[in-house]
């Protein structure tokens, strides 16, 4: 097997957190979700991906990738024809799990991933990568140039780290560009910002995040017409979610919603819809 080294900016580095998760926990009997070509992907990198053995936050990744999978999947469900962009997609298999066959894909993220990623993953006439910062606005064109709508903008783990300007104009940018699209991102209240270095994931890397949302409601100020469609915390999933999952992940869970932990509740998962 060939053997693939890693040179990846500080942020971009982050990237291998959530696949390792992934690779984790395709390995268990009671998977939230299986992705077998994450597993083949770690195996391939030449990496310290010891170093997050065993991480409670990995399963949190999985959990936040599961949810952001099955809105994916609403969505085409709805839109068989629409678009999807995962913006930082990292080394994200999304498309191998939820595609349906006639949607048109988009991978976004920085010139170093997309590099790494090619590795992996080859383009075809539905779906195409493009090297980018999601806070340039060129790349928005060369999506609605290349297909048609409705659109759905997955950003799992990449706005909250941009700085706080960064973010609006992101989210400003994509409602301007594409009206009544769906963004799906995640954010991370100011008691998470605010330790960071403790966390059991992120203190081991140099990444850190900037952007401080204290409610997700705040994404609606400012802007005419954009709408919260739904928020969650990891220990408050959308309850089919939640009944698909195994017993002992429902119980590790309830046990966490119990406890009201800062790290947990203000961490949020939201659907947002752009106009």
């Amino acid at each position: 097997m060939t053997e693939h080294g890693v040179r990846l900016g500080t942020i971009q580095e982050t990237l291998l957190i959530p696949l390792y998760g992934r690779a984790a926990e395709n390995r268990k009997k009671d998977a939230i979700l299986r992705d077998p070509r994450a597993e083949e992907i770690v195996a391939s990198i030449d990496y310290d991906f010891a170093r997050f053995d065993g991480l409670q936050s990995l399963i949190g990744t999985v959990l936040r990738t599961a949810l952001f999978d099955r809105w994916v999947a609403d969505f085409l469900a709805a839109h068989p024809g629409g678009t999807v962009v995962e913006i930082g997609t990292g080394l994200n298999t999304r498309f191998e799990r939820v595609d349906n066959g006639r949607a048109r894909w988009f991978d976004l993220d920085l010139p170093d991933v997309v590099e790494l990623r090619r590795a992996f993953f080859t383009a075809t006439e539905r779906r195409s990568m493009i090297a980018a910062s999601v806070t340039d606005d060129a790349w928005v064109e060369t999506v609605a140039a290349h297909s048609s709508g409705p659109y759905f903008f997955a950003a799992e783990a990449v706005l909250p780290f941009l700085a706080e300007a960064d973010v609006h104009h992101v989210i400003h940018l994509l409602a301007d560009r594409f009206p009544g699209s769906l963004l799906a991102l995640d954010t991370a209240g100011p008691g998470i910002i605010g330790t960071q270095d403790e966390h059991d994931a992120l203190g081991k890397v140099e990444a850190r995040m900037q952007w401080a949302c204290a409610d997700p409601a705040q994404l609606t100020e400012g802007r005419a017409g954009v709408q919260l469609l739904t928020s969650h915390t990891l220990s408050n999933l959308p309850g089919p979610m939640f009944d698909e999952l195994s017993p002992s992940y429902q119980e590790m869970l309830t046990g966490l919603g119990a406890l009201r932990m800062p790290q947990v509740e203000e961490y949020r998962l939201n659907l947002v819809r752009l106009s």
